[in-house]
């Protein structure tokens, strides 16, 4: 395996696809209210800045108005014009009608994303969602997983925020409040917020999946173990939060026997990765898997995307599992060699008290917003810009390398800490440890792998 960059990701876009995440980009910009679904979009680079959340140019009124490089979306309708607001105007650009695609009801959740959120909030959710990554990538994963059609990228890409910010909450309890919050829950007197605390960590401490190591090409390594899932024993939310936790989790490490089939969680991890984190995944193995699961994967193929099917490999043995991952890297008790198991170490009082520090917070989100409104800016020029600029290309990648660099000063002020940040696998900085020491013994020497990007695929 090689560590080359894959297509469709930053650095490796052919001139089609370059144009599609411009056009992509101005839809994006549009529904956050940073550029006027009605305003030119062809402005002279440089010429244009983002102010209280519009573009406002300085071409002069006299000038005659230049032709528009890109709409928002191609117009299904030729009557879309006669929308009047922002939301509306985009939202009558998108096709009502039925999609074979939309299996999760997505354009729904669309119109009702732009009905019910004011632009700002998903602006907000898109760069909390952003977090370390390039916002090109993040971008890209949608457009991947929608072949390039951007109207159904940006629905499946809004319809996402929606659900983080509104259904999920991800960022603003989910991983703000972590293992402490619930261990505190479990501790507690309310009765709800204990059940759910306690089928939240019964996993945890149970390792019905855990991160650990890398496979052949670099990729962290999340372990599903099928056999611990006993259906009823935990709430659907208890499950549902668990498991975005794990995914969310796995994307801190990224430089993604029958009474066992419960279908309830195996559809939700699908729409997780379908319709909420597309383009995540790298491969998926199926270890030993019972004969009687032959009747169930035909249950399951029906459900996913044939992309997402053809990343599901079977293997029976060691010596096929190493095909993807070195024998050295797989553990004990799936037939490799890594003298390893999971333990669950508990949260410990006081491991997110920089939360508590709201005003180092606040001065840390203020100017991570000043880096925010200078990459929307910039792009805002390479939309406009004519021809191959490889300076504002150049300063796009390194406003993005500057959000990357500045998630990391923020971090322990909005995320609580987890496992992995107490184990040492995460640490300050984000620098990665996929091997750390245990006290006690010696370092692991990870067999060498291929670097790769955080804008690959990117989960085992």
């Amino acid at each position: 395996m090689t560590g080359e960059t894959l297509p469709g990701r930053p650095g490796t876009l052919t001139a089609h696809e370059e144009e599609k995440l411009r056009e992509f980009w101005v839809a994006t910009l549009q529904v956050f209210g940073v550029l006027d679904p009605h305003a030119d979009t062809n402005g002279t680079s440089g010429d244009s800045e983002v102010s209280n959340g519009n573009v406002k140019s300085d071409t002069s009124a006299s000038e005659k108005p230049k032709k528009k490089r890109f709409s928002a979306l191609r117009r299904k309708h030729k009557d879309d014009d006669s929308a009047s607001t922002k939301s509306s105007s985009t939202a009558s650009r998108i096709s009502n009608a039925s999609d074979a695609e939309d299996k999760y009801g997505q354009t729904k959740e669309f119109h009702d994303a732009l009905a019910s959120l004011p632009p700002a909030s998903i602006r907000a959710a898109f760069w909390s969602m952003v977090k370390y990554d390039h916002p090109d990538a993040l971008l890209l994963r949608f457009l991947r997983a929608r072949k390039w059609d951007v109207d159904k990228a940006l629905v499946m890409m809004i319809s996402t925020m929606r659900w983080r910010a509104s259904d999920m909450h991800v960022d603003d309890d989910i991983m703000k409040n972590g293992e402490l919050g619930a261990l505190e829950d479990e501790k507690g007197t309310d009765a709800e917020k204990k059940k759910q605390a306690e089928g939240f960590l019964m996993q945890m401490r149970l390792g019905k999946s855990f991160l650990h190591g890398k496979d052949k090409a670099g990729r962290p390594m999340c372990f599903v173990r099928a056999r611990l899932h006993k259906q009823g024993e935990q709430t659907d939310e208890s499950l549902e939060k668990y498991t975005v936790f794990v995914i969310e989790s796995a994307r801190m490490l990224l430089e993604p026997p029958i009474d066992t089939a419960d279908y309830a969680p195996v559809k939700f991890m699908i729409k997780c990765f379908e319709a909420n984190y597309p383009e995540c995944l790298g491969v998926v193995l199926v270890h030993r898997a019972p004969w009687v699961f032959q009747g169930i994967w035909k249950i399951i193929r029906g459900w996913l995307d044939p992309v997402v099917a053809s990343k599901v490999h079977f293997t029976n043995n060691v010596e096929e599992m190493s095909e993807f991952v070195a024998r050295s890297q797989i553990l004990k008790e799936l037939g490799g060699d890594e003298d390893w198991e999971y333990k669950f170490v508990e949260p410990i009082p006081g491991e997110n008290d920089k939360m508590k520090d709201t005003a180092t917070r606040d001065k840390l989100l203020t100017g991570r917003e000043a880096i925010v409104g200078k990459y929307e800016k910039a792009t805002i020029e390479w939309i406009n810009s004519e021809g191959n600029k490889p300076d504002l290309k150049s300063k796009r990648t390194e406003l993005a390398k500057e959000l990357r660099d500045d998630y990391w000063k923020l971090d322990p002020y909005v995320r609580a800490r987890s496992l992995y940040d107490r184990v040492g696998v995460v640490n300050a900085g984000g620098k990665l440890n996929f091997y750390p020491k245990v006290k006690g013994s010696e370092t692991q020497t990870p067999v060498a792998t291929s670097k790769v990007e955080t804008s690959t695929d990117d989960i085992d």
